[in-house]
Parts: structure tokens; sequence; C-alpha cells
């Protein structure tokens, strides 16, 4: 197969929802701080896909609305990040997309996908390990692969087991934009170090 890198991508984004997202910072942000905090990242991760399509995957009146009213296409939650990872996909077949990025919800620093969706229709699994080297905050996939989703703790090397299986070449792209996620407390003093010093 010729490889299009010019050709036709999108990112798809699933959101569980805002009103109860991110129970892991509890301890350190209330509910309407971690919502406040949900929408902030997910409006980020929606700003750096560009003039990508981008479909949002969530089920939650509150996405959904919010969505819609930025102009992005919405698919009903099935009730797993594999399954909405798959639902991505189908959609992303359904506009005639050659390649798709599913990308989390929760990157605070994410500015752009390009990176990510240059492989065009090759044969290529893009993985972007998270900042722990082991979930998959974004990964990149050729529209036509019947890929087995994996998410999940250990995600980045199953997936990687996944494209093998596939006969998909792999490319592991660690780019602190785009690996760095927030699920825990200790990721909010790490993020406000990072911005303190992108500041100065």
């Amino acid at each position: 197969m010729t490889s299009r890198p010019d050709a036709a991508t999108g990112i798809v984004v699933p959101v569980r929802s805002f009103t109860l997202a991110k129970a892991r910072l509890a301890p350190a942000l209330d509910r309407p701080a971690r919502a406040a905090l949900a929408r902030t990242m997910a409006e980020r991760v929606v700003s750096a896909a560009g003039d990508h399509p981008v479909a949002v995957v969530s089920s939650a009146p509150e996405v959904c609305e919010w969505a819609t009213a930025r102009g992005l296409d919405v698919l009903a939650d099935p009730g797993s990040l594999d399954d909405a990872a798959h639902a991505g996909r189908a959609w992303a077949a359904a506009r005639g997309l050659v390649r798709y990025a599913v990308a989390h919800a929760d990157l605070p620093r994410a500015t752009s996908f390009d990176l990510v969706l240059s492989d065009g229709d090759a044969p290529v699994a893009v993985i972007v390990p998270d900042h722990r080297d082991d979930g998959t905050p974004v990964l990149s996939l050729p529209t036509d692969a019947a890929f087995a989703f994996a998410y999940g703790p250990g995600s980045a090397a199953r997936h990687a087991d996944v494209a093998r299986r596939l006969g998909l070449d792999i490319r592991i792209v660690r780019d602190p934009s785009l690996a760095f996620d927030v699920d825990v407390p200790d990721d909010l003093a790490v993020l406000a170090a990072l911005e303190r010093a992108a500041a100065r």
C-alpha cells in the first residue's frame, strides 16, 4: 500500500463525563474543580486537533452539549474505553478517513496531533506511551486495521503486541506534550511546575 500522509485523518476523543470526572483527584480537588479541570483539558485536546475532524464519544449530557456547541461529531458512549475506540474507528471509516487517532481527553499540554497522523494510510501503529511509560494516551492507526483495543494499566505494551500480531509496523512517539495525562494528585503538582517553568 502506498502511504498518503496528506490524506484525510481524524481524532477520536472519548469523554465519559465532566461532572463525574477524575475521582482519583478528590484528595486535591473538590467536584466542581475536577469538573472544570476536565472541561479545560478536553478543550485543550480538541483545540490541538486543529483542522482535523473530531468525534467526541460520550453519553453525558454536559459533554454532548459542549461538543455539539463546538460543531464536533458526537458518538454515543458504548460503555468502555475499548468500545469507544471501536466506535471511533467506525466513525473514521464512515467519514472516509484513512487514519484516526484515539486521544484521551486529559492531556493538558497537547498542542498538535500532526506528528501521530503523519503516516497516512500506511500500515503503521503510532503509540504514545504516557509519562509513566504505561498507558496509551494517544494511539494512531490506519482505519482499515481491525485493531483490538486493550486499554487499562500496561496498555502501551499490549497495544504494541496487538499491532505486531496484525503485521503493523510500530512507531513509538515519546512526545511530552501528548504523553502527560492527569490521573492522580501528584500529576497536578507536576503540571503546576511545568506551567511555572513555561511562564519564565
